[in-house]
């Protein structure tokens, strides 16, 4: 499950696929010619490294700790990762987000297409950002949701069951978007700025959660459950619902299979942050200090 703090742009719609849990369900002996993904593709990233990702403790960050702090700014600078432990969100909280997650996907086909995308909305049950017939489709389906603010949710997406899904999306969200603000203003730090810098752009903004279903494939070594990307956000911050691996994130031109540490959740600093910082530390080697660029617009 993601959580994103997104810029206020249009992501437009996604055309309607088949559902890949459905499909699954039915046990295939084949796997459609349109999950299978090329050869070229399947043999990069499936050479993978073991390498651990930074560890970073909010406790220590909010206690001021000086090695915390530099870990941090080593973890943005040499990786884009790391994993984030102690940090504030309850695990009750989580708990019962996982729960309710697991929950959803149990339900019958027609019970989740009623909370299906629309024509031109990428909002609802099904997949991200299939734009032809012929496209390669990933081997997973989701739902995508507005979180944050408030008034830029869609209802009609969240689901009514679990019956308890709504408020605990609705608390989790919220605590999400604290912790999400608090790295940022250590970041800020770490930048020489102010610690408000990066948080004042993003805090009012959209936060986006994108919650990911990968069936077991029959033919596992030919499908991708997402496709290489990155992220076109300020923040992602990613949560394992359940205990199966499959993230990999790419370092040097290698593929790193991360292994979740339990509780913790996984940060990836998004392309957006990622141009800021880029401009500031132009703008500090011409003397300057403004920050200017693809500012968010509330």
């Amino acid at each position: 499950m993601e959580n994103e703090e997104l810029s206020t742009v249009d992501y437009g719609g996604s055309l309607p696929v088949d559902n890949v849990q459905e499909l699954a369900s039915n046990n295939p002996t084949q796997i459609p010619s349109r999950y299978l993904q090329p050869e070229t593709l399947l043999d990069q990233i499936s050479v993978v490294e073991t390498l651990e990702l930074p560890v970073i403790d909010m406790t220590k960050l909010l206690d001021h700790r000086h090695h915390e702090l530099e870990k941090l700014h080593l973890a943005c600078k040499n990786w884009g990762f790391f994993q984030l432990i102690n940090h504030g969100v309850s695990e009750e909280v989580i708990e019962k987000m996982k729960i309710d997650i697991e929950e959803f996907f149990k339900m019958p086909l027609e019970k989740k297409q009623s909370y299906a995308q629309q024509p031109n909305s990428i909002e609802g049950y099904g997949q991200a950002f299939v734009h032809s017939e012929d496209q390669k489709l990933d081997w997973g389906d989701m739902l995508f949701l507005i979180a944050l603010p408030l008034s830029h949710r869609n209802m009609r997406c969240w689901p009514i069951q679990p019956i308890s899904f709504r408020e605990n999306l609705d608390k989790y969200s919220r605590e999400v978007q604290k912790v999400a603000v608090c790295v940022m203003k250590f970041m800020s730090r770490n930048l020489g700025l102010n610690s408000e810098t990066l948080a004042s752009k993003f805090e009012d903004g959209t936060q986006g959660m994108r919650i990911n279903y990968y069936p077991p494939c029959v033919e596992a070594d030919k499908v991708i459950g997402l496709t290489p990307h990155s992220d076109a956000t300020g923040l992602t911050l990613l949560l394992q619902v359940n205990d199966v691996q499959g993230l990999q994130i790419k370092k040097n031109g290698k593929w790193i299979v991360v292994k979740p540490v339990p509780g913790a959740f996984i940060v990836n600093i998004g392309d957006i942050i990622e141009d800021y910082i880029r401009l500031i530390v132009t703008n500090k080697l011409d003397g300057k200090t403004q920050l200017d660029f693809l500012k968010q617009e509330d």
